[in-house]
């Protein structure tokens, strides 16, 4: 048994917190892989929306590997990190945690990076600092 992986914990600031539904599953009955990609975005601009006090638009989105499938029901928590603030972005790191919904074996699904800009009502780049 690999004693490292059963002590990861989540790192980061808890973004999002959402079940995971019958509506988002692929063709097997699993949790669809870009359902997951797009919670992880929306989680990166909620969090990266607080910090610049506005509005944000995403510029990139990392790989991702998922390390498990996503069954219905599994409740997923969004953790973000973020790696890097410059004057009108912030890169962040984005990790998903799975939790059956009996509460039982919480488990690292997926991580990837995000990049997010700040933005005004015009949709041009602004200064958040």
């Amino acid at each position: 048994m690999n004693t490292e992986k059963s002590e990861l914990t989540p790192r980061g600031e808890l973004s999002l917190k959402i079940p995971a539904s019958h509506a988002s599953t692929n063709v097997f009955g699993d949790v669809y892989g870009g359902w997951v990609s797009s919670q992880a975005v929306l989680a990166a601009e909620m969090r990266a929306g607080g910090e610049t006090a506005g509005r944000v638009a995403t510029v990139s989105i990392g790989g991702m590997e998922f390390m498990s499938p996503v069954l219905v029901g599994t409740i997923l928590s969004f953790y973000t990190d973020i790696v890097e603030a410059g004057n009108s972005s912030i890169r962040m790191k984005v990790e998903v945690w799975g939790r059956c919904p009996d509460g039982r074996a919480l488990r690292k699904v997926t991580e990837t990076e995000c990049v997010q800009v700040a933005i005004n009502d015009d949709g041009h780049i602004r200064s958040y600092e």
